[in-house]
């Protein structure tokens, strides 16, 4: 069993900062890449930045240099910090994780990704 609990979703107004974050739990042996995706009203999710194990990020164009995704291992958290918000930012944020969970037979370990709830980002104009 394994969990993704995300919060510190919120309003906001334009050009302000906002910080959400995403805690892993349950049966963890480790977690490799997490990432962050955005869901607008009434369009696809898509994917904004991601964190590999060992430190590495990437950002989607829309938000480099405005967001700043971090982890931290000890708590199995990743945090996406959001400035310069504009209402386009507007929308669901779901965090993904690469989690690699252990059985009880020996080399019974299986890598999935799971999602979280998502949390409500409002940025208003």
């Amino acid at each position: 069993q394994v969990q993704l609990v995300e919060s510190g979703g919120g309003m906001v107004q334009a050009g302000g900062s906002l910080r959400i974050s995403c805690a892993a739990s349950g049966n963890i042996f480790s977690i490799g890449t997490m990432g962050w995706y955005h869901q607008a009203p009434g369009k696809q999710r898509e994917w904004v930045a991601d964190i590999r194990s060992g430190g590495s990020t990437n950002y989607a164009e829309s938000v480099e240099g405005r967001f700043t995704i971090s982890r931290d291992n000890a708590k199995k958290t990743v945090y996406l910090q959001m400035e310069s918000l504009r209402p386009e930012d507007t929308g669901l944020y779901y965090c993904n994780v690469e989690i690699t969970t252990r059985g009880e037979t020996e080399n019974d370990y299986l890598n999935q990704d799971y999602w979280g709830q998502g949390t409500q980002v409002t940025v208003s104009s």
